[in-house]
Parts: structure tokens; sequence; C-alpha cells
């Protein structure tokens, strides 16, 4: 469900926020005692970037005065101890658990955070600078000047596929610039099914930027639309990630715990998920069977999520992190189960499923065989329950008015502005289905609409008082998914393929138990070790006010012993607090594959292919066991 990518040597993008601007933000107060409870979070205080950092720093520092007040004198890394002079020693005969204990490290920071939450040992409170607009305020990263990014200058090249293919040399201003890996860019990349979104989205393809402070806490959750999501830290203490598998066993494995767990709650907010202000301990989702995995996500470093995967975690320690949402053509299938889920709660989609799906047959000669597969399943579907309710009611009285109301045409080449604004006044009034092909509505009202599923809940008038507005005219569905079908065909016979597409397809033939089980990369159990000690950093991100520093820092990026991408998802072998062990499947990370040349590009050449596995390795080589099918751009 969750992956962690490691850039290689010499990826050091300037931090772009302006540290020195009095421009306030928002936070949000969490009150850690009682996460468990599902309850609102209330407002914080208002900050600029410096005033935040300094109120973190000094929270952390109180922390560590209280906590760990033996911490500088009694470092202990890796079978060294440091003395009263600073030199340092082999194991002196003490008791180096003991030692351990004492210090603030990332380990027993996780333990102080689960006993607060869990047991409710003491009142934390907290503020949370999240979900701060990157188009009002600051990205992390430069903007764009080659009209990559949602916001930024435009200096396309006539030919635009000539500049979508342009990667600057890795390292300079230009690189940082136009990378795919620059978050506001990637939604846009080759590959990802959002650059048929032209309309801003707030944290889908404008990214959200995050002021952490220690304990700060991104609660359980999955996506909008069961989208990817990637989140860059850029500077300060480490996050710690947990995460759950993106199976349909899994994913509804983990609500099933929420559900007896909050068994009251959710009964007055049956999708208290989508409020993001609960968090259980791991603890409880294994006890129900729910696989758990961990991430200690460092400055630098990307973590990736799936579809449909649940995560959660929180800081170490002040910080700045950024996210957003992409898709690759395999989240199809997974964007219609979120589509559907949505309706059961009455839940409006961020954009509208099937436009998407449309949007995407019009530009389906960039698909390979397998997402075209996938492609002409989902208009299949979509398609014949459409035409099937549309049959449905006309036979029960509904009138066709298609010929007497001219109706603007749905525009399938792009998601734009004028687009997602009509599609708003299109949503069904029963369950917030965006309704794209046809709606129902009647005499009785001028404003409310019905999907064709809910027409009966639209009101109380009789049949023939109602009517269908159609935008989408049979003939022109049956011709999109006539040239998907062609064309997976052409793709299949170049690819020296024979499947089928006749038959009937479901959903969880995605999230079947027939699936591979997901491995550990090979490196995740190192790279846990070499860090499980590390202390927080409270260095400084930016001019602030003087605020003292009582201790040096051991988290610098030199922990760093190759020049390899890595790519990895944190085993949880044993406890890192009491309570907790993780199932794991760990590979002998001495065993690599052959070296080739490495050109500085954290993710393989191989294009993504809709349907495969997640798969999370670490590439010690440039050709990774089995490739990163997860990946779908380059540096």
């Amino acid at each position: 469900g969750i992956c962690k990518v490691v850039p290689p040597s010499g990826w050091k993008p300037p931090l772009c926020v302006d540290m020195n601007s009095a421009k306030e933000f928002e936070t949000k107060k969490q009150m850690l005692h009682r996460l468990q409870e599902g309850i609102a979070f209330d407002d914080g205080e208002d900050y600029c970037p410096s005033e935040y950092q300094k109120m973190a720093n000094e929270m952390a520092l109180l922390w560590k005065q209280k906590h760990y007040p033996n911490h500088d004198s009694t470092f202990v890394g890796s079978e060294v101890k440091e003395n009263k002079n600073h030199s340092f020693e082999k194991g002196s005969g003490k008791d180096i658990s003991k030692e351990t204990k004492e210090q603030m490290s990332t380990e027993n920071l996780e333990r102080d955070y689960w006993d607060i939450v869990e047991t409710q040992s003491c009142s934390v409170s907290v503020e949370y600078g999240n979900d701060i607009d990157t188009d009002d305020y600051w990205s992390g990263f430069p903007h764009s000047r080659r009209g990559r990014s949602k916001h930024g200058t435009s200096e396309l090249r006539k030919d635009e596929n000539d500049d979508l293919e342009y990667i600057p040399k890795f390292g300079t201003d230009e690189f940082y610039r136009e990378s795919w890996w620059n978050l506001n860019n990637i939604p846009s990349c080759p590959g990802s099914v959002l650059r048929h979104v032209k309309v801003g989205i707030n944290g889908i393809n404008v990214p959200w930027l995050y002021f952490g402070c220690l304990f700060s806490t991104f609660c359980w959750h999955n996506e909008d639309n069961y989208l990817y999501s990637i989140n860059y830290h850029h500077s300060g203490s480490p996050k710690q990630w947990y995460g759950v598998p993106g199976t349909r066993k899994d994913a509804e494995g983990l609500e099933k715990v929420f559900k007896n767990y909050l068994a009251m709650k959710m009964r007055e907010v049956p999708d208290l998920l989508h409020h993001i202000t609960t968090m259980i301990s791991p603890r409880l989702l294994q006890q129900g069977s729910v696989p758990v995995y961990k991430i200690l996500q460092n400055a630098g470093e990307f973590v990736i999520t799936f579809p449909r995967a649940y995560h959660g975690g929180f800081s170490m320690g002040p910080n700045i992190g950024e996210a957003v949402n992409f898709a690759t053509p395999d989240w199809i299938a997974h964007g219609a189960d979120a589509n559907e889920r949505y309706r059961t709660f009455s839940r409006p989609a961020v954009f509208s499923q099937d436009r998407l799906t449309f949007t995407l047959a019009n530009y389906v000669r960039e698909l390979n065989s397998d997402s075209c597969d996938l492609l002409v399943k989902e208009l299949q579907r979509v398609i014949e329950e459409e035409l099937r309710l549309r049959d449905v009611l006309f036979e029960a009285g509904v009138r066709d008015v298609s010929d007497q109301v001219n109706l603007p045409k749905n525009r399938l080449d792009r998601l734009d502005e004028a687009s997602a604004d009509y599609d708003d006044k299109r949503q069904c009034f029963t369950c917030k289905y965006i309704c794209f092909f046809s709606a129902v509505a009647c005499e009785c009202s001028q404003s409310r609409v019905s999907c064709l599923r809910h027409s009966h809940l639209l009101c109380q008038c009789p049949a023939d008082s109602k009517y269908l507005m159609i935008w989408t005219k049979p003939q022109e569905m049956s011709m999109n998914l006539e040239n998907a079908k062609s064309m997976f065909h052409m793709k299949r016979q170049q690819e020296n393929r024979c499947k089928f597409i006749d038959a009937p397809f479901h959903s969880s033939d995605l999230h079947g138990s027939n699936k591979k089980k997901i491995a550990t990369a090979p490196g995740a159990l190192k790279d846990w070790q070499m860090r499980k000690n590390d202390t927080v950093d409270l260095t400084p991100v930016g001019p602030i006010e003087s605020c003292p520093i009582l201790s040096d820092s051991i988290m610098s990026s030199g922990n760093r012993q190759d020049d390899q991408t890595r790519y990895l998802v944190q085993p949880v072998a044993q406890s890192s607090y009491d309570g907790l062990s993780v199932q794991t499947h760990v590979q002998d990370p001495t065993k690599t594959t052959s070296k080739e040349e490495h050109d500085g590009r954290p993710i393989s050449e191989s294009r993504y292919s809709g349907g495969k596995e997640m798969i999370s390795v670490e590439t010690l080589s440039s050709t990774p066991p089995g490739s990163l099918n997860a990946g779908i751009c380059q540096m």
C-alpha cells in the first residue's frame, strides 16, 4: 500500500517556501489523547512560517527536556557512545539498552506517541499546518516555465510532445523546475491520467503544503477517488508512516475494525473515515487480521501511496512536506470502485469518473494493451447500465425530450474549468453522482436532477411529469466503445498475445485472493536498522528568532552509502512500540541484480502497464527485480 523512494546522491532541490514571509496560514488543533474518538479538530492559531517553526522547535525542545533530559550525555550509535569530551569509544560495559531508552530517538518517540493516543497517559495538543494551498501560498518546488504545472509560466515549444520528453541535466536549476518528480508537474506527466484534467483542483493536481510539529498527525484515510498520492519531505524531522494494502479485503478489514471500535460514532457519522480525524493503533488493526506496514520518511525522500490503500502517521518534530495525487491507467477500475462507494454515502466525487473515462477513450492510442483492456471493461459497464436504465424509465412513462431540448455536447478532449462548473450543476439530488450521460428532471423543480438509479427519490410526482435530459446518445457511446475495442485488439496483436475481452468483468478481479503476496523490498530492513535510533533534528529550516538547540543532529544526508535510488516498503519486524508486531517477508539485502550504469533517474525506464501487481523494490542496480511498475515518470 505504501512505498518509499530515496532519490540518488546529488538530488537537492531548493526549498522555495518563503520562510521570511509575514503571510499567515491556518492550523488545526489536534488533541492527541482524543484521536481515537473521531472528533472534529478545532482551529488553531494562525502562523507565518518562521512563527510556526519557532513554536514547533520550542515544543520539541520542551518534550526533550521533560522526557529525555539525559539525551546529550547518553548518545548511543551503532556500538558507539559519546563521552563527556565528545570523543567516541566502543561500548564501556554500561547497559546500552537503558541508555538507548534515554535517547530522543524515532523509536522512542513512536512509543511516546502511541502511549498518549492509546492510554491517554497525558493530555497533549498540537497545531498542524495542513492542506495549505500552494497556489495561494508557496510550493516547496519551483514552478515550471514550460507549462508543466497548473500554476506557473508557460514557454512551451511548438512540438508539445518533444517538450514532454525533454529532461534537463540532473541537478541543475532547470531540472528541479521541469522534472516530473517536481510535485507541481507530476499530475501532468506522460502516463498520468490526470494530465487530461486541465482545471486546478487543490490537493488533487495542485499540491498541498504541510507544516508539521512533534506528534502532528495525518489520520487514517485513503485518497480521494482512490487516486495514487506522492508525498515529498522537504526538510526537518522524519515522518512515521503506516500503511495497509489497497486490496478490497484489507481496506474493508480496516473499515470493519473502525466500525467495531467506534460503533456509536460511525452510526452518527457513517463516512467518518472521510473526515480524516481518527487515529487508531496498528495493534488494533492487527488484532482484526489487517496487515500493517510502516515507513520512516526522512528529509529528501518520497512516499507513494497506492489506490484505496489506507495510510496515516505523524511527525517526529518540526518539518515541511508537500503532497499531490496522480493516476496511471490501471487506476480506472479503482476510480470506479470509489465512485460506487461515494454514492452510498452521498459524497460528491472530486471530478466525474465517467467524463475522465470517456476522455481517456479519446486518447486510447497512448495506452498499452492492458490499460486498453481495463478501459474497455469500464466502458462496457457504464454503457450497459446507462442504456438499460434508460429503457426502464421510458417504459415507466418518463418522457424523452432529447429532440425538444438543445443540450450542450459533452466535451471529451479534456476536463476544463467550464466542464467542471457544468458538472457541478448536474449532481444527483440523492447520491451526488455527476450525471454525465443523462439526468432525470421533473416539472416541479427547475434545479433538481436525479441519476437514473434514483429518479424515484427525486419527488413524489407521477412518472409522466418527469423527463430525461440526454447529453450523450447511444450511437456516440457505442462508437467510443468500438474504437477502444479495436485499439485493444490491435495492441494485443502487436504484443503477440491473445486475450478475449468478452468475459464479464468484476472489479473484484483486481483484488482477488489469487494475487501474489507483496514482498518487502530488499534493503528495507537494512534501512530500518540504520535509522531506528536516529534522533530528531531541530536545526531551523530558515531564519527564525533565536531558539536554543540542545544537541547536534545525527540525521544528515551523509548516512546514504550508495548513489542508487531505493524504493522501500519499511518492514515492521518487531515492535517499535509496545504491543506492535507486524508480519514481514524480508529478502536478503545482499542478493542484488547485476550492476548496470545508473543515469540518476529514480524510476526505471519501463512505463507503467496497467493491471500489474503493485511491486515495491529497492534498486541497488538500475534493473530492479521484477521492474518498478509503480513508476510513471523519469528523472
